[in-house]
C-alpha cells in the first residue's frame, strides 16, 4: 500500500540525507504517561519531534500533559461519529500540522481506515504484552494483565508495533520482556510492565524516525540482551 497524497517534506528526507527531525503526533485518550515518556525522551538530537496531540474526549489527562510540554492539542470526538466523516477530520488536522509519524499513548479507539491508508508502517502502538498473544479486542489495561497472569504465563512485557487494520496485529518492531513474579497481582504487574513501556516506547519510536528520515526500511530493533539485563535491575 503506498500513500495517496504525501505530506509536505516527506519525499526530501526519503533517501536525501535529510536530517530534520519529523514531525510527530501522539493520539491518546487517558492520563497520557506513554506521552510522558515522550516528551520527556525527547531532545534537540531525537529523529522526531512532538508536534501534535490528538484525544478522542476533552476529560482526558494527556491535554494537561501536552499544555504543559507546550505541545499543541486539540480534541476529535470519536462516540457517535460515521467512520469516514471521523477519518475525514483527522486527515485534516495531520495535514494542517505536516505530521509524518504517529505513535499511539493509550488510545483506545480504532484509527480509521483513511488515516491508515495515508500512514503506511507509520503509526506505532505500544501494547503491555508480549503479542501475539494476549492481543485483540478488548484486551487493554488491566484485562491484558488479568489474562497474562491467569494464563499462568512466566514472562510478559510491553510490545511496540505497526498499526494496521487489525487490533495489535501489526508488525512487530520491539518486545521487551519483564518477567512475572508468583506473587504478581494484575496491579503489580501493571505497574512493572509500564516501567518497561516507558523506557522501550522512545527508542522504538527513534529506531522507526531515523530509519524513515534516511530513507530505509527500520526492520526489528534489537538491543543484543540489554532488555534482559535492565528488566532484571529495578523492573
Amino acid at each position: 500500500r503506498t500513500c495517496r497524497k504525501p505530506f509536505p517534506g516527506t519525499a526530501l528526507r526519503r533517501g536525501a540525507g535529510v536530517s530534520q527531525a519529523l514531525k510527530a503526533a501522539a493520539f491518546a485518550s487517558g492520563g497520557g504517561t506513554n506521552l510522558q515518556a515522550l516528551i520527556d525522551h525527547q531532545s534537540p538530537t531525537t529523529p522526531w519531534t512532538l508536534s501534535l496531540l490528538v484525544c478522542n474526549h476533552d476529560g482526558a489527562g494527556a491535554l494537561q500533559r501536552a499544555e504543559a510540554a507546550g505541545v499543541t492539542a486539540a480534541v476529535i470526538p470519536t462516540k457517535d461519529r460515521e467512520p469516514a466523516d471521523l477519518g475525514r477530520e483527522t486527515l485534516e488536522l495531520l495535514e494542517q500540522h505536516d505530521i509524518e509519524v504517529i505513535f499511539l499513548s493509550g488510545y483506545l479507539r480504532k484509527i480509521p481506515t483513511e488515516v491508515l491508508e495515508r500512514f503506511p508502517r507509520r503509526i506505532l502502538n505500544v501494547h503491555p504484552a508480549l503479542l501475539p498473544a494476549f492481543g485483540g479486542k478488548g484486551m487493554y489495561g488491566m484485562n491484558v494483565h488479568r489474562a497474562v497472569i491467569d494464563s499462568g504465563a512466566r514472562i510478559s512485557g510491553p510490545t511496540v508495533h505497526y498499526v494496521d487494520e487489525e487490533y495489535d496485529e501489526g508488525t512487530i518492531v520491539a518486545q521487551w520482556p519483564v518477567p512475572l513474579k508468583p506473587s504478581d497481582t494484575p496491579e503489580e504487574l501493571a505497574a512493572r510492565v509500564l516501567r518497561a513501556e516507558h523506557r522501550l516506547y522512545p527508542l522504538a519510536a527513534d529506531h522507526v524516525c531515523s530509519a524513515l528520515a534516511e530513507g530505509r526500511d527500520p526492520g526489528p530493533l534489537t538491543c543484543k540482551g540489554e532488555v534482559y539485563r535492565l528488566s532484571d535491575a529495578g523492573l
